[in-house]
């Protein structure tokens, strides 16, 4: 068997060089778009063959597509750890607020959850339906916990709740893309001011009690990381 056959094959190196392709791809993307990338322009980039690019991913479609879900699951580990160091986080306002600053801080995330056709080309007409699912899934168990403990206004329900949250969370989204200047800090505190006015209630819980219900979204949204991981062809860490 030869050297190359057996890196190939080595678990370790097959996830270093996927996670370089990853890397080449994001930063193509970002400089050029969707259309004017393609796997020869990645494969060049590493300086590897393009045959090699296609040991992982069979289309270009599926590369760029496992781009957008790494970029979608760094954000929420992020949202991940903040839940962990911090039980606050729990909270919808504190939650927007983290979120928020996980996604600004990232262009191709930015573009790839508000549909940006020159970052996702054919991408933005193909959803990933079983994705999301699973995002649906895993936000309705949160927004049930906040219900559950009486940490939504009672005049709506969990669902409706749900609803206005999203469209207040992808409006501010869609108002920082256009923003030409300002603190994305400053503005992040707005949502979370906003939000906490519009949904919340006054409860409030022991710490030891809010901590068991960070750590409780925590884990659903580690599974999430999992199952998303899994269906994207993503290197393990």
């Amino acid at each position: 068997m030869s050297i190359n056959a057996d890196r190939l094959r080595d678990p370790r190196q097959r996830a270093e060089r996927a996670t370089r392709i990853l890397d080449t791809a994001a930063g193509l993307l970002l400089d050029h778009g969707y259309r004017r990338v393609t796997m020869d322009d990645v494969a060049e980039g590493i300086g590897i063959g393009k045959g090699t690019v296609y040991l992982h991913w069979k289309t270009r479609e599926q590369l760029f597509g496992a781009v957008f879900a790494r970029e979608v699951l760094t954000a929420i580990d992020e949202l991940r750890q903040a839940l962990l160091r911090d039980s606050q986080t729990f909270l919808l306002h504190n939650f927007a607020r983290a979120y928020f600053l996980a996604i600004t801080g990232r262009p191709l995330l930015q573009g790839f959850l508000l549909g940006d056709p020159h970052l996702l080309g054919k991408l933005a007409s193909s959803p990933d339906t079983a994705r999301d699912q699973r995002h649906a899934t895993m936000a309705g168990a949160y927004l049930a916990l906040l219900a559950e403990h009486g940490l939504l206004r009672a005049d709506l329900s969990a669902a409706e709740v749900g609803y206005a949250y999203q469209a207040t969370f992808e409006g501010f989204l869609r108002a920082e893309a256009t923003a030409p200047d300002g603190d994305p800090g400053q503005r992040a505190d707005l949502l979370a001011r906003t939000v906490q006015r519009a949904f919340e209630s006054d409860a409030t819980h022991p710490a030891a009690v809010l901590r068991d219900l960070a750590e409780a979204t925590a884990t659903l949204l580690a599974d999430l990381i999992t199952a998303d991981r899994a269906a994207s062809g993503l290197p393990d860490h």
